[in-house]
């Protein structure tokens, strides 16, 4: 096996990329106009609000489909390769990735279909906090290691 044969393809590379900056983009975005300072009780929301979560849902799509582009190639062979030292600690943050990317399709789907409004905000903020940890996590997956 070459040195780069775990690496994602370009196209990976870009979809995968493009799909999480959107989502964090669009995420955060919705975060500043939805609780923006102006924002209160019985105001409307902003005009953006409703674009900024269109464009979060449509990045989620794609991102569900980069997921399974990664669970067909990339997650297995790095789980192999993971036994090497030089790769064990990038299984935690893989398994990690995963767990937190399952956990955001959850909430993201119970916050569109089935959320009470009881219990809204508190899954939203769990969602949010789960999406910027994502964002944080795939830097230290993805950073290179030394020999």
């Amino acid at each position: 096996m070459t040195r780069h044969a775990h690496r994602l393809a370009r196209w990976q590379r870009l979809g995968l990329f493009g799909c999480g900056a959107l989502l964090t983009l669009s995420g955060v975005l919705w975060l500043a106009l939805h609780y923006s300072v102006g924002a209160g009780a019985g105001e409307l929301p902003h005009p953006l609000e409703a674009w900024a979560i269109r464009l979060h849902g449509l990045a989620a799509f794609g991102a569900l489909f980069m997921l399974g582009v990664l669970a067909a190639s990339h997650i297995p062979q790095g789980w192999r390769m993971s036994g090497r030292p030089r790769w064990a600690q990038q299984r935690g943050s893989g398994a990690s990735l995963c767990a937190l990317g399952a956990l955001l399709a959850l909430t993201g789907y119970l916050l569109y279909y089935f959320a009470p409004e009881s219990v809204r905000p508190a899954l939203g903020w769990a969602h949010s906090l789960a999406g910027l940890g994502m964002a944080a996590l795939v830097v230290v997956h993805r950073r290179p290691k030394s020999r």
